[in-house]
């Protein structure tokens, strides 16, 4: 199992264009509400579909436009997690020869055996913590902008810093080759992206790249990690929340949703590509300097 995707898409851009667009057509011919809450959706939904796989906090992100936006419809950050549920389903689309070779594979090859409990075992320590805690996590740090730029500043300057001093003797460069043992180190690191602002999949790359994995690699093993991950986080929520929502909302979690997976989709292989020739160092940079404009923003009063 190496960390290069070379499967061509199965569906292709176009066909999932026009989807996208039927769909919303139909959400806006249904809905009663103005068109200006839907540009909204759709603005958020790009944000979560270009940052939730980069190490930038695609939380960090959705919540900040939203101020901007003077979005009204979050549902207590319910719309934030339920549309990463996009991100979720284009990392399975895009991956999904390999997945079915994987689900083939599984009862007999021991690599493949080994590969998904390493899965498991990085994702139960965020899963259990972040299960017990949601109501906390939700109503507390999801309304703190100085928390927020915070840890966009400190995970920058920890992207940077892990980079350079780790990569040099990271020798695992196959996904066949991370043990149980590295992939819950990688749980243990992930755990620290329950707090907006860290991102998910920075917490998962830096964790990786500490236990001694390479930067494709790493990247690779977080695009997997986030199947289970964002699929558990956006079913707890959705069905705590489902009976508190009116048509109009879940027309916008739906069309919020299927932008995020479009763009993610489309913007996954740029970023497997870019990470396999660049370091981190440019998205370090942009989320010390992003923390420091939202600390001025929150010091003049304008967040």
């Amino acid at each position: 199992m190496t960390t290069e995707h070379k499967s061509p898409p199965i569906i292709s851009p176009l066909a999932i264009l026009t989807m996208v667009i039927v769909i919303l057509s139909t959400g806006l011919i249904l809905s009663d509400t103005t068109t200006r809450v839907w540009w909204q959706v759709l603005t958020l939904g790009v944000v979560e579909g270009i940052t939730e796989f980069l190490p930038i906090s695609s939380t960090a992100h959705l919540l900040i436009v939203s101020h901007m936006l003077g979005f009204e419809h979050s549902m207590g950050g319910t719309f934030e997690i339920v549309i990463q549920l996009g991100a979720v389903a284009a990392v399975v689309l895009y991956y999904a020869r390999d997945l079915m070779s994987q689900v083939q594979a599984l009862p007999t090859q021991r690599s493949t055996q080994r590969f998904w409990l390493g899965i498991l075992l990085a994702f139960l320590p965020a899963a259990l913590i972040g299960f017990f805690l949601r109501g906390w996590i939700k109503a507390v740090l999801f309304d703190s902008p100085i928390l927020i730029a915070s840890t966009l500043i400190i995970g920058g300057i920890a992207l940077i810093a892990i980079e350079r001093l780790m990569q040099q003797s990271n020798s695992i460069q196959q996904l066949d080759r991370v043990t149980p043992r590295h992939a819950f180190g990688i749980g243990m690191a992930q755990v620290f992206a329950l707090v907006p602002g860290v991102s998910r999949s920075a917490a998962s790359i830096m964790g990786g790249l500490v236990v001694g994995l390479d930067r494709p690699t790493a990247t690779a093993f977080s695009f997997y990690l986030a199947i289970p991950t964002l699929g558990a986080a956006t079913l707890v929520d959705l069905l705590s929340s489902f009976d508190q929502m009116t048509m109009n909302e879940i027309g916008y979690l739906v069309v919020g949703t299927l932008v995020s997976f479009l763009i993610a989709w489309l913007s996954i292989r740029w970023l497997l590509q870019y990470v396999a020739q660049h370091s981190f160092w440019a998205f370090g940079s942009y989320r010390v300097v992003a923390g420091i404009l939202l600390l001025v923003l929150v010091g003049i009063g304008r967040f």
